[in-house]
C-alpha cells in the first residue's frame, strides 16, 4: 500500500509540474494574475508529492520489499541500516527520483523566499522551473520508474555495489545534487528575465544566492567523492580526472564564474549578457554530466547506468533546453545593453580575466573529457586521455587565477591604478615568494612544484587578509571595529580565496613529496619507507555484517616510538562477488601514512603498499574552509531582505 501511495505520488507530481508550467507562463504572457498565483501551490504541491514519494521509495529499503525491482537489485536484509537508507539513491532509478526531488525543492523556496520577486518574474521562474520537473518527471515515469513491481518476488536482494557502502559516498551523492539541481535556479532565473527581456541590478541579485548555494553544495559534493576515492578505493590518489569527476568539476567551475559575474551585474550593470549565458552553460553543463553518468557512453567507476536508450533521453532534454535557452539569448541580445562602462584597470576588468580563465579551464576539462569519444566516432580511433593532458594543460590556468585573485579583489570599480592595488600587496608578495624559498631550501632542491604552490597559497591568504585590513580603513584605532562591521559577504569570499589557496598548496605538497613503496612483506618483516619502520605483525580473517574480511595488523614505529597500529583490510562481499581494498590510513596535519594489504604471494607474503602522503589532508581542509566562505556569504543581511526592492515595486514591462 505505502508503495503504491508513492507511485501514485509520483504521477501526480508530474501532472503538478505541467501546472506549474503552463499556467503561469501563459498568466505572465497575459497579464492574468491568477493564472499566475497558481504557480504557487503547484510548485509547493509537486516538492510534497516528491517527498511522499521518495519516503515511500525509502520505506522500501528500509523493510526491504524484495517486490520492488530497484530494493531487489541494490538491498540485501543483512545490509547495515546506513546502507539501506543510502541505497535509496546509489543506483539510477532511485538517484534520479532524488534529482526530481530536490529540482522542486529548489522551486518550493523560491515560492518560500521569493516574495519581492516582481510578480511576473516569478511566475516566469516558477514556470520554467516547472518545465525542467515535466521533463525530469517524464524520464524518470517512462524510462527509470523506482516502482516497478516484481512478478516473484525473491527471498533476498542481490545487495548494493560494494564500492558504495561507505559513509562518504552516503553523502556524496546528495550534496552534489542540491548542487546540480541547484544550478536550475540560475537558470530559470535567466530564461525568465530573457522572457521578459530586463536584466538589471536586482536581478544580478537575486540570482546571487541560488548560484552560491548551489556552488557551496558541489564544494561539498565534490570533496566528499574526492576524500571517498582517497581511503576507499585503495590506489592512493585523490582526483583521477575520471569523466564523472570531471562531469561535476565543469559546472564547479561555470558557477565559480557565474558567481563573480553576477557580482558586476549587481554593482555595475554590466555583463549582463556575459552573465545570461553562464547561467545557461552552468545548467547545460550538469545535464551533460547526468547524460555521462547515465548514459555509459564513456566508462567510468562511479558511472550509475550504462543505457544507451537512457542516454538518447537525457541527450535530447539537454538539447531542449540548451537549445531552447540559446534561441531565446540570441533573439534577446539588444536587451542586454550594458549601462556601466568601465577602464582597463579596474575590479570589473579583474573579474572579466577571472572568468575567462574559469571558463576556459572548464572547456579544457571538457575537450579531454569527451575527446576518446570523437576520437573513437570520427576517426575510428581508440584512445585514453589521462591525468598527464590535465595537469598540463588545466594547471596553468589554477595558476593565472590564484596569482590574480588579491590584485582583482583590491581594485575598486569602475576605475583604478596597479601601482596603488600594489601598493598595498608588495608586502604579501614579499612574504609570499620568502615561504616559497624557505620551502625550496627545506626539501633541498628538487621540483619546483611544492614552492610555487607555497607561493600562491601564502598569496591567496595572505592577500585575502590584506583586502579586509584595507577595506577596514586607515584609522588604526577602529580597524578592528570595522572589520567586525564588515558585510559577511566580504568576510565570506576572503575565506573562499584563502581556502582556495591551502587546497593549492595541499596538492601541490602532495604530488612533489609523496613517497610510495610496494613490496612483498613476510609475516614479522621490518621495512622502511620515508624514516618509519614498518611491521607486518600478523594477518588474519574477519566477518563483518554482509562480508569477509582479511586484516593485516601493522605497526609504524620512528627512531624506536610508535606512532600508530594500522589494520587495512581487503573484503570480500559474497552477495555481490566483489572484492573491495580497505586503506589504512594515519591521518596528520602533516603527513598521511597510509597502508594497503594485498594478495598472498606464490612464495609466502603479502602484497603491501605503503605511502607517504605530506599534506594531504589540507586539500580538504582547504575544501572545507571554501565551503564555510559560501556559507558566510550565504548568510549575508543583503541576501536575506529584498533584492532591490524598491526597484521591483515598479512594474515590470516586457521588451517588445
Amino acid at each position: 500500500m505505502i508503495v503504491e501511495l508513492g507511485h501514485f505520488a509520483l504521477i501526480l507530481a508530474l501532472l503538478m509540474a505541467v501546472v506549474q508550467t503552463v499556467f503561469p507562463l501563459i498568466g505572465a504572457a497575459k497579464g492574468w494574475r491568477p493564472f499566475m498565483a497558481a504557480a504557487e501551490p503547484a510548485a509547493v504541491s509537486q516538492f510534497g508529492c516528491l517527498l511522499i514519494a521518495f519516503g515511500a521509495l525509502t520505506w522500501a529499503f528500509v523493510a526491504s520489499d524484495f517486490s520492488l525491482q530497484i530494493v531487489t537489485a541494490n538491498s540485501h536484509t543483512a545490509k547495515p541500516m546506513i546502507y539501506k537508507i543510502s541505497g535509496v539513491w546509489g543506483n539510477h532509478e532511485g538517484s534520479m527520483l532524488l534529482w526530481c526531488l530536490i529540482l522542486a525543492l529548489y522551486g518550493a523556496l523560491a515560492v518560500w523566499f521569493g516574495g519581492n520577486l516582481s510578480e511576473t518574474l516569478k511566475a516566469r521562474v516558477l514556470g520554467v522551473q516547472g518545465s525542467i520537473g515535466i521533463a525530469f518527471l517524464s524520464f524518470l515515469i517512462f524510462t527509470s520508474n523506482p516502482f516497478t513491481r516484481l512478478a516473484v518476488p525473491p527471498m533476498n536482494g542481490q545487495d548494493l555495489n560494494p564500492l558504495l557502502q561507505d559513509p562518504g559516498l552516503a553523502f556524496h551523492p546528495p550534496f552534489l545534487y542540491l548542487g546540480y539541481v541547484g544550478l536550475s535556479m540560475a537558470f530559470s532565473f535567466a530564461v525568465a528575465a530573457l522572457i521578459e527581456g530586463r536584466v538589471d541590478a536586482a536581478w544580478g541579485r537575486w540570482v546571487r544566492p541560488w548560484t552560491l548555494a548551489a556552488w557551496l553544495f558541489l564544494t561539498v559534493g565534490i570533496a566528499l567523492g574526492s576524500w571517498w576515492a582517497y581511503y576507499e578505493l585503495g590506489w592512493g590518489g585523490f582526483w583521477f580526472w575520471d569523466p564523472v569527476e570531471n562531469a561535476s568539476f565543469m559546472p564547479w567551475l561555470i558557477s565559480a564564474a557565474l558567481l563573480h559575474s553576477a557580482i558586476v551585474v549587481e554593482k555595475r550593470e554590466s555583463l549582463k549578457s556575459w552573465t545570461i549565458l553562464l547561467a545557461i552553460l552552468a545548467f547545460g553543463f550538469s545535464l551533460i554530466g547526468a547524460f555521462i553518468v547515465r548514459s555509459g557512453v564513456l566508462t567510468s567507476v562511479h558511472a550509475f547506468a550504462n543505457d544507451p536508450e537512457r542516454g538518447v533521453y537525457l541527450l535530447a532534454i539537454t538539447a531542449v533546453f540548451m537549445g531552447g535557452a540559446l534561441t531565446i539569448y540570441a533573439a534577446r541580445s539588444s536587451a542586454l545593453e550594458a549601462k556601466g562602462v568601465f577602464a582597463t584597470v579596474s575590479r570589473e576588468s579583474a573579474l572579466v580575466a577571472n572568468n575567462i580563465l574559469l571558463v576556459v579551464s572548464a572547456m579544457v576539462v571538457f575537450v579531454g573529457t569527451v575527446w576518446p569519444l570523437v576520437a573513437e566516432m570520427a576517426f575510428g580511433r581508440k584512445l585514453s586521455v589521462g591525468a598527464p593532458f590535465f595537469d598540463a594543460a588545466f594547471t596553468p590556468f589554477m595558476v593565472a587565477l590564484a596569482a590574480l585573485l588579491p590584485i582583482g579583489a583590491i581594485l575598486p570599480w569602475k576605475r583604478g591604478r596597479l601601482d596603488r592595488a600594489m601598493g598595498q600587496l608588495w608586502g604579501v608578495l614579499a612574504l609570499s615568494v620568502a615561504l616559497g624559498g624557505l620551502t625550496w631550501v627545506v626539501q633541498t632542491g628538487g621540483s619546483m612544484l611544492a614552492p610555487m604552490a607555497a607561493v600562491l597559497c601564502a598569496w591567496l591568504v595572505f592577500g585575502a587578509a590584506a583586502e579586509l585590513w584595507t577595506r577596514a580603513g586607515r584609522v588604526r584605532s577602529e580597524k578592528l571595529r570595522r572589520l567586525s562591521r564588515l558585510p559577511r559577504a566580504d568576510w565570506g569570499k576572503a575565506v573562499a580565496h584563502g581556502g582556495f589557496g591551502i587546497t593549492i598548496f595541499g596538492v601541490g605538497a602532495l604530488t612533489a613529496w609523496q613517497v610510495e613503496d610496494i613490496r612483498v612483506a613476510q609475516v614479522g618483516e621490518t621495512f622502511s619507507v620515508a624514516g618509519y619502520d614498518i611491521t607486518l605483525v600478523e594477518v588474519h580473517e574477519e566477518e563483518g555484517p554482509n562480508y569477509l574480511s582479511t586484516v593485516a595488523e601493522m605497526k609504524v614505529t620512528r627512531n624506536g616510538r610508535t606512532v600508530a597500529v594500522l589494520e587495512p583490510e581487503k573484503r570480500l562481499y559474497p552477495v555481490a562477488r566483489m572484492p573491495t581494498t580497505e586503506a589504512a590510513i594515519d591521518n596528520g596535519v602533516l603527513r598521511d601514512i597510509y597502508l594497503v594489504i594485498g594478495d598472498p604471494q606464490e612464495g609466502g607474503g603479502w602484497a603491501v603498499r605503503t605511502y607517504i602522503k605530506p599534506f594531504a589532508n589540507w586539500i580538504w581542509a582547504g575544501a572545507i574552509i571554501m565551503a564555510i566562505g559560501g556559507v558566510l556569504s550565504l548568510t549575508d543581511r543583503r541576501y536575506r531582505v529584498a533584492a532591490g526592492a524598491a526597484r521591483q515595486t515598479r512594474k515590470t514591462v516586457p521588451a517588445e
